[in-house]
């Protein structure tokens, strides 16, 4: 995922991983590896010495068609080095809870899943956009709310928040022929000089797809298009401000910093205000 290879190992051969079908078209036969993940089947109890450093409420709609009422959706404990991630799965039937156990400094992770069955998605949500986020953390590269396309070799980012049109100008550049990387989150990381951005798996039908980033916008709903470059300080700011953050360690703050930083260095960033209609493809294009 993401060009980040992930073996997760059962620590019991008693259990099976049952992937859903988001997952099953990034699965390869490879030995090697950037993240070890032991999975363990059975509850966890996380220290009463760690501190809760982070807590995300349940905000999602339609809670009567989820399969665990909880107030909470997951949290982040630390202690010295050793973070604890809880989870709780709102979607999936069969698992009541999770915990991660892992630190910043490490690519060996130990998880905690506790099922009713011994066949189980080791991923379910919200586990799996959380798990990429810190491991992009310990990279130094980026996720961030956006969709992203490549129309003849080109990368383009659209990044806004909800509603601000990412899916809305993804179709329309499919339309037109590009081919969409995602239309909600990406993840950019910098190989050499350049940066590539990543779909992350979040449809059924997805499959690994990733581009070359040559531009990054960020939209607006406009009146006219409109195109207004920004760099510096103002770049990176609102660039942050799409990305996805937890913002309660001052070193992943940093981290955040410098990886928005260099990258707005090195690609052009600029605001767009935009008409939703297919004349927006030919007004970036000729802009270049």
């Amino acid at each position: 995922m993401a060009g980040y290879r992930i073996k997760l190992e059962c620590a019991s051969g008693e259990d099976d991983f049952l992937p859903s079908a988001r997952f099953r078209k990034y699965i390869v036969e490879d030995d090697n590896y950037d993240l070890l993940v032991k999975v363990h089947r059975g509850n966890y109890a996380i220290p009463d010495i760690t501190q809760r450093v982070f807590y995300a409420p349940w905000q999602g709609k339609d809670v009567d068609k989820i399969s665990v009422k909880t107030e909470e959706l997951w949290s982040v404990f630390k202690n010295d080095d050793t973070l604890y991630l809880r989870v709780f799965f709102p979607y999936d039937e069969g698992l009541k809870s999770g915990v991660l156990v892992f630190s910043l400094k490490t690519f060996s992770w130990h998880l905690w899943i506790e099922s009713e069955d011994k066949s189980f998605d080791p991923l379910s949500y919200p586990l799996d956009g959380l798990l990429l986020y810190y491991l992009t953390v310990i990279n130094g590269d980026i996720m961030i709310h956006a969709s992203g396309v490549n129309y003849a070799g080109r990368g383009y980012v659209f990044s806004g928040i909800s509603g601000k049109g990412k899916t809305t100008i993804a179709h329309l550049w499919e339309d037109e022929g590009a081919g969409v990387i995602h239309d909600d989150r990406l993840i950019i990381r910098r190989s050499g000089d350049k940066y590539f951005f990543y779909n992350t798996p979040v449809y059924e039908n997805d499959e690994p797809r990733e581009s070359r980033l040559d531009k990054l916008f960020l939209i607006e709903h406009g009146e006219e298009n409109m195109i207004v470059p920004v760099s510096g300080s103002s770049a990176v700011s609102q660039v942050l401000a799409n990305c996805i953050q937890h913002n309660w360690n001052m070193e992943i703050i940093a981290g955040s910093i410098k990886a928005v930083s260099l990258m707005c260095e090195s690609v052009p960033v600029a605001k767009l205000y935009f008409k939703p209609d297919r004349n927006i493809v030919d007004f970036i294009l000729n802009y270049e």
